[in-house]
């Protein structure tokens, strides 16, 4: 299913001008841009259009302009995805800035999903007919009659020409040339295919540097949220105190690219370091020198209990202690 395709797939390499031709094709609408359509109101006729009747049309509106309104159409669309049993998630944040890659992408998608539940094959569906329930269709229904009036006109009006005025322009073009003036190429001839050739080359360039841009502008959201996560961590006051964490500040605050910063911040480091150090060394002094302490200690009161436990003797005791003396004492004597 189109839900669970990839990012390398055929899909997401589909052109802005095919996908435009397939939007203004199927509902009749006139876009210049893929981001036109940014509102969601497009989308969820593409997904009526993909399954006829689902979608609540008379939610839809086409007049959105403000970012609340928008979400109200992606809200219809997520619940039709819901009903579908679609997984694709739907970036509504970034899909309602307008932007042309996020825009571009999902579209891309999203006429993936059409084809493969059309499977090609067109049905009678009336785009303008299914609009007009939807707030702000009028003037989408006006502006696309109008477009697509002006369209025919444009591609009939060439076939019509009066040959006499092509006639006439000779003579011009000629005289032009011989007064020495530079004319503008006529409506044929090598000159106007070499022009379209070259304004679709420099349209594509277009193209191209406008994704560039877009790829662009989605790394630096993509680095600038990650700082903006190491900031609020480096706010904790928890850690806010710490060495490493006002290094980490100095760094990111910082309003030039001065290379001194990240030797100014290794040195606050090491000197962090070195009195934590000379801490540890201090206490580990102060700790031998209470193990000394405390081993006299034990010495003297040791001393002190065995001169009081002689002085607590009785007469008795002092005297077979006595006796004991002088027998050994005779004993030697012998």
């Amino acid at each position: 299913m189109a839900a669970h395709i990839g990012m390398m797939d055929a899909a997401y390499f589909v052109g802005r001008s095919e996908i435009l031709s397939w939007i203004n094709s199927t509902l009749h609408l006139n876009l210049s841009r893929v981001e036109e359509a940014c509102g969601g109101a497009v989308h969820c006729q593409l997904m009526d259009a993909a399954h006829p009747g689902l979608v609540p049309m008379h939610k839809v509106n086409f007049d959105a302009k403000n970012e609340y309104e928008m979400i109200q159409n992606y809200k219809v669309l997520q619940e039709v995805f819901n009903k579908l049993k679609i997984t694709k998630h739907i970036e509504v944040n970034k899909l309602v800035k307008g932007r042309p890659l996020d825009n571009l992408e999902f579209m891309q998608w999203l006429k993936r999903y059409c084809d493969s539940v059309n499977r090609g094959n067109s049905h009678n569906y009336n785009p303008l007919e299914r609009r007009e329930a939807c707030k702000g269709a009028k003037e989408v229904n006006k502006r696309s009659a109008t477009s697509h009036t002006a369209a025919k006109n444009a591609s009939t009006a060439p076939k019509h020409a009066p040959h006499s005025a092509r006639r006439n322009d000779v003579p011009h073009v000629s005289s032009t040339n011989q007064s020495g003036k530079v004319s503008r190429p006529s409506s044929s001839g090598g000159a106007s295919t070499y022009s379209e050739t070259d304004r679709a080359a420099h349209e594509q360039q277009i193209t191209e540097l406008k994704l560039s841009v877009d790829s662009l502008e989605k790394e630096r959201d993509f680095y600038f949220a990650k700082l903006r996560d190491i900031e609020i961590l480096c706010q904790c006051p928890e850690i806010e105190n710490l060495p490493v964490v006002e290094a980490v500040k100095r760094i990111l605050y910082a309003m030039d690219d001065d290379a001194s910063l990240v030797t100014d911040a290794e040195a606050m480091i090491s000197e962090q370091h070195q009195q934590v150090e000379t801490l540890s060394c201090t206490s580990e002094e102060a700790e031998e020198r209470l193990k000394v302490d405390t081993q006299k200690r034990k010495n003297i009161v040791n001393i002190d209990v065995d001169i009081a436990a002689s002085n607590t003797l009785s007469p008795k005791q002092r005297m077979s202690d006595a006796s004991d003396v002088h027998s050994s004492g005779s004993l030697v004597t012998y």
